[in-house]
């Protein structure tokens, strides 16, 4: 009915296994094929002029990436919002197995529509997360200790690289060469996803020059990048511009543009269209590589300054030094690189982690992409998982949460191969698939990033062993991890003095 109001037949299509069909339920693995078939079928309706456009989000978004692997010459144009991608969103997080949204494989296996009772208790989900990381058990076990057998879940543990049976699900490498459809990606800063959509925004021009990919992202979390902004995210009250069009209805503009050659939608002036929190203006730019390309460089200084903090200092170190975290993997009383919640508090609060901070900016700056760099690391052990807070902190102390960051220093360089490290051995671990954020940064306020240890109730805790992750146990903990911090990272963090236009 949505898609009739705007001129558009809309077809909706179940996923194999769903509803009528006689087939098993199979998430991911076939929605390329499927989707292909449903395109070619709805172009030799009578009803249809041949062109067939697709949008949608979360797992509607991977549909579509999913169908652009096979390019059927009918499909002219996709717009996926908040899109899934398996090894950069849910259930992987750079090579990380999260817990969050465990649930999902019973949410639309358990029926031939969706299983909508398993979202009902959120509160029994975080304590299956929370009893399976205090018990010290082995990750794989989490369907054991939550009792109901997940046998997707399963699969999706065995295949902890992005190997071949992720890579035949989506497009990669030169499959991204193929896709010279226009492409308009929607998500937002909180969109637990986000970095899917970023993801598939980079591979694409990264295999085509040509590639016509325009993304839109602003203050929404995964559900209201898909549809209507709510005026507020976690304590943040969002800024006007923030909510004057629903993503849905520029969706369907920029069809219209891109079919018809009807105006383009007014938020949509360049390849970047990004909400410029605390400003009150959309910001637009050529590229997200450009956006990072003109980052300033911070480096991690050993000196503590007069609040008893690293600092985050624009000078290359002349002498290599560093600094020494040491975290007890067996230790379940306490959890390192917990995201904090509300987004905005009255005083900054790590209880453990590395703080380094900027100076205070002496006039306002945006920031504006994500942050890029490598750390430069040596651990005590044969793998390390790292993450960080990214905060800004404002004159009179307030902090707000910008985003959060983990990754596996063994597939930092490949997400398909896994490569060890060397205990006590120096090594450069790059920042990658780190959040984009985009806010105004006051004059007076300052940067923040605290350095840790990825060990929580929301993720698999890598004990360092070198075994596979989701078979280590509290036992393969040994020793405490040593991590040393050097002081040759470089933290790329994407700032520019702010000249509102």
């Amino acid at each position: 009915m949505h898609a009739a109001a705007h001129g558009y037949v809309g077809v909706v299509a179940n996923t194999r296994g769903k509803r009528l069909s006689p087939d098993k339920i199979v998430p991911n693995e076939y929605e390329g094929k499927d989707a292909t078939s449903v395109i070619e079928w709805i172009s030799k309706q009578p009803w249809s002029d041949g062109q067939v456009v697709m949008h949608g989000g979360s797992y509607n978004g991977f549909t579509q990436w999913a169908a652009t692997k096979y390019m059927h010459p009918a499909l002219k144009a996709i717009a996926p919002s908040a899109a899934h991608n398996p090894m950069t969103g849910l259930p992987i997080e750079n090579n990380i197995f999260l817990t969050g949204n465990y649930q999902w494989a019973f949410h639309v296996t358990n029926n031939k529509t969706m299983d909508n009772s398993v979202y009902a208790d959120n509160v029994y989900w975080e304590q299956v997360s929370k009893k399976l990381f205090e018990s010290g058990r082995a990750f794989k076990e989490i369907d054991q200790i939550e009792g109901t057998p997940n046998p997707w879940f399963q699969k999706w543990l065995k295949h902890p690289n992005f190997d071949e049976y992720y890579q035949a699900m989506l497009p990669y490498q030169q499959d991204y060469a193929g896709i010279n459809i226009p492409v308009l990606s929607i998500t937002g800063y909180f969109d637990g996803g986000q970095i899917s959509a970023i993801d598939y925004l980079t591979r694409h021009y990264k295999y085509n020059k040509n590639a016509d990919h325009t993304l839109l992202i602003g203050p929404y979390d995964h559900i209201t990048a898909q549809h209507t902004p709510r005026s507020h995210y976690s304590n943040y009250q969002l800024d006007d511009v923030a909510l004057e069009k629903n993503t849905e209805e520029i969706v369907f503009e920029w069809f219209n543009h891109v079919l018809f050659n009807a105006p383009k939608p007014v938020l949509l002036k360049d390849k970047v269209n990004y909400q410029l929190m605390g400003s009150n203006t959309w910001q637009h730019r050529a590229s997200f590589e450009t956006m990072n390309s003109g980052a300033e460089v911070y480096y991690l200084n050993t000196k503590t300054n007069e609040d008893s903090q690293f600092e985050l200092s624009k000078n290359q170190p002349t002498e290599l030094d560093f600094v020494q975290q040491t975290v007890d993997m067996s230790d379940r009383s306490t959890q390192h690189n917990v995201a904090p919640w509300p987004v905005i508090q009255k005083q900054f609060n790590e209880p453990n982690g590395l703080v380094y901070m900027t100076p205070k900016f002496k006039v306002d700056h945006a920031l504006a992409g994500a942050i890029t760099g490598h750390f430069s690391i040596a651990v005590n052990k044969k793998d390390v998982d790292i993450g960080y807070n990214f905060y800004e902190i404002d004159e009179d102390g307030n902090t707000f949460h910008l985003n959060n960051y983990r990754s596996r220093a063994s597939y930092a360089d490949d997400m398909s191969k896994r490569q060890l490290l060397t205990p006590n051995k120096k090594t450069i671990v790059p920042i990658v698939n780190a959040r984009m954020t985009a806010k105004l940064i006051k004059k007076g306020s300052r940067l923040a990033i605290v350095l840790n240890v990825n060990k929580n109730v929301d993720a698999q805790v890598n004990m360092g062993s070198g075994k596979d992750v989701s078979s280590e146990t509290i036992a393969d903990a040994g020793e405490p991890l040593i991590l040393k911090w050097f002081n040759d990272s470089e933290i790329n963090i994407p700032l520019t003095p702010w000249h509102e236009k």
